[in-house]
């Protein structure tokens, strides 16, 4: 599963990222690793962007760089 399809409340922690380079290192270094647990806040309207929250503050993600992280799902947030 990817971060592109974890719906509003639920939470996941990240298992990979996809690709190399520049986007995969900007990825990486807003704090997107492996292991690291991260809890879907909301989604704009259209579907982008995404807003995450990870290590105490909240990120906005493009859809198309949510696509490339991938995530195993834990559960929902109440």
């Amino acid at each position: 599963m990817t971060l592109k399809e974890l719906k509003k409340g639920m939470s996941a922690s990240v298992t990979g990222i996809e690709g190399e380079g520049a986007l995969r290192r900007r990825l990486i270094d807003m704090g997107l690793t492996p292991g690291t647990y991260i809890t879907a806040v909301s989604t704009a309207p259209l579907g982008d962007p995404i807003k995450i929250r990870l290590r105490g503050y909240e990120l906005s993600l493009r859809a198309e760089d949510a696509a490339r992280i991938h995530i195993s799902v834990s559960g929902s947030v109440k």
